[in-house]
């Protein structure tokens, strides 16, 4: 059965030098307006305990532009300018709700560069692309095809820390759902071997980060040594973004073509819930983990699985997965990181990782047979060994 869902579909543009300077005028027209909001709302918070709504703050808009000072807010197209103040009433609305906390003024160096148009804010046309106060349409890339009959809803440009522009359009797009299978899958993520499947299979890291580590040690250096504030440390600065770009798209790309062949190949996908957040705190494994992006990699699964009709289920981060005997159940007393296979008390010689997937699945299959009511599992002080009653780990 299809389903209707909002995807994004994004792409790389080279645009002339006048709309280049079109829309850096818009980008920071648009920083202005959002902090100014910010402000106004924060005075009007701190000073006198009153809340501005969006449509206080976009009347305010429109008094801005008639001023002097801020005329040229005219000069670019309104509709990215009302989306700032929309994004901004997000914002305050996820602080009040306590998700997040309190918005934070945009950055002219550090802040990312978009400005979003809306259905008013753009024509698209015969498969070209025209945003307001522009004459021509933006030379796009099309490095894949819009879905069939869709158009786009919301059209985002921005433009990274590299210098390269997007363009990013956010369409309404039917997903058919993968045709249905039985098999599962225990996924282990681990360093020297990215993913460990429960079939055995162990996925090599590619360590993207490490390859280029050199390039960019040296790029970093000759940064270093520029003076603050000159034309030839921003041109240093974009060497440094550059191979950042490099290694970020490479690692996206492999772990979107890695989650897509586990959905397709796969009904239930089983993962472990870990805590990256945590994890990076410890200072010897920080670089690793970070470049093996595991949180990534969920995010991708959550999505791919929704999408195409698969489960997804997680278990406890506490699931003693490697220390855990597959095969009689006893519990390891310690499993030092160095300590890549070890012999159960019952003479069985495990991998650790192809150990820990396996358990990984069998707790997920119960999980998802029987539900997430059950507690997590304990070692029996006595014996060392699960109680009946505890065979199957709590999942979210």
């Amino acid at each position: 059965m299809t389903q209707q869902v909002k995807r994004a579909f994004k792409y790389r543009f080279y645009p002339t030098d006048e709309q280049a300077a079109e829309l850096s005028r818009t980008f920071g027209c648009v920083r202005l307006v959002y902090n100014r909001a910010l402000e106004e709302r924060t005075r009007a918070w701190h000073g006198e305990q009153r809340r501005i709504s969006y449509v206080q703050s976009s009347a305010g808009l429109t008094e801005w532009k008639k001023t002097e000072e801020l005329a040229f807010l005219t000069e670019v197209s309104s509709v990215p300018l009302q989306q700032a103040l929309r994004h901004l009433q997000g914002a305050f609305a996820n602080f009040f709700a306590k998700r997040a906390k309190y918005p934070t003024y945009k950055s002219k160096k550090k802040s990312r560069k978009s400005a979003e148009y809306t259905r008013s804010g753009f024509k698209f046309r015969d498969g070209k692309l025209t945003l307001a106060k522009m004459a021509e349409p933006l030379d796009i890339r099309w490095s894949r095809p819009l879905s069939e009959g869709s158009e786009p809803t919301t059209v985002t440009v921005s433009q990274d820390v590299a210098g390269r522009w997007h363009v990013s359009m956010l369409c309404d797009d039917t997903i058919t759902p993968a045709p249905a299978t039985t098999a599962a899958v225990g996924i282990d993520a681990g360093i020297t071997s990215l993913l460990t499947l429960s079939t055995g299979e162990k996925i090599t890291n590619p360590r993207h980060e490490r390859k280029d580590r050199a390039r960019l040690a040296k790029v970093q250096r000759e940064l270093s040594r520029k003076e603050k504030g000159s034309a030839n440390r921003a041109k240093a600065c974009r060497k440094v973004a550059r191979i950042h770009a490099r290694i970020a798209d490479r690692r996206r790309d492999h772990l979107h073509k890695l989650t897509t062949r586990l959905v397709r190949e796969n009904q239930t996908v089983v993962i472990e819930d870990l805590t990256v957040r945590n994890m990076v705190k410890n200072h010897s494994l920080a670089r690793a983990i970070s470049d093996a992006s595991w949180r990534e990699m969920r995010s991708m699964l959550e999505y791919k699985c929704a999408w195409y009709g698969r489960e997804l289920v997680t278990v406890d981060r506490w699931f003693p997965s490697s220390k855990l005997c597959g095969t009689c159940g006893t519990i390891a007393a310690k499993m030092p990181l160095n300590v890549r296979e070890w012999t159960c008390g019952c003479g069985i010689t495990h991998d650790r990782d192809v150990n820990a997937a396996r358990n990984i699945k069998a707790a997920g299959l119960a999980v998802s047979a029987c539900g997430d009511s059950v507690r997590p599992q304990r070692e029996n002080s006595r014996t060392g060994q699960l109680s009946a009653k505890q065979e199957v780990l709590t999942a979210k």
